[in-house]
């Protein structure tokens, strides 16, 4: 069994969250010719849950694909992917400033829900695993959004906010999983792992 495993995903805190359990990986990332953000695309009345699962689904075939195509070494591929959803209403990562500012507003004083799919594929197996979260923001005025857009934090990340940064300030409550609002559940990540013999059963 291997000791390692690829993870395909850009994200700098799901490889720190890898670490935490203690696992070895080496970055499996998109060639510059692969269309990676066309793989987000909300289809029309998708609910959340839905989008979540099938967008993991998509970059981990595609990632199995980049795997091949490179005659890289074998070892067992992660994807994950986090979605943050108002009700039915999907917000992804903000396209500027103002976008962030948008969804804050959304946010602020209300519960929503943070989805977060898992996948790995070892060989020509899969599995997949998912974890919801709730997360409550308090009341929040325009200059508190405007400092924390001001930030840079929001950007690249779903539904503008980073939970283990700046925005955890004005977090109210949390349901669920830390670790899958950051991007990645440790404990559904480390039951797919032990599938794979990467940790111990």
């Amino acid at each position: 069994m291997s000791s390692w495993i690829y993870l395909a995903s850009q994200s700098p805190r799901r490889s720190q969250l890898l670490q935490q359990l203690g696992i070895a990986h080496e970055l499996l990332l998109a060639d510059a010719d692969e269309d990676a953000e066309s793989l987000e695309a909300v289809l029309p009345g998708e609910a959340p849950v839905d989008y979540v699962q099938r967008v993991t689904r998509l970059k981990l075939d595609a990632a199995v694909l980049r795997h091949a195509r490179r005659a890289a070494r074998p070892a067992p591929i992660l994807c994950a992917d986090t979605t943050v959803a108002l009700g039915a209403q999907i917000l992804g990562k903000p396209v500027d400033a103002d976008d962030a500012a948008r969804m804050l507003t959304q946010l602020a004083g209300q519960e929503h829900q943070v989805f977060t799919a898992v996948a790995l594929a070892s060989g020509t197996r899969q599995w997949s695993a998912l974890s919801v979260s709730q997360v409550r923001f308090a009341a929040m005025t325009s200059a508190q959004i405007a400092a924390y857009v001001a930030s840079g934090e929001p950007m690249g990340k779903a539904g503008a906010y980073g939970v283990q940064g700046l925005a955890a300030a004005h977090i109210a409550h949390i349901a669920g999983s830390y670790s899958s609002i950051m991007g990645l559940p440790l404990f559904e990540t480390a039951q797919l792992l032990r599938e794979v013999g990467v940790l111990q059963p």
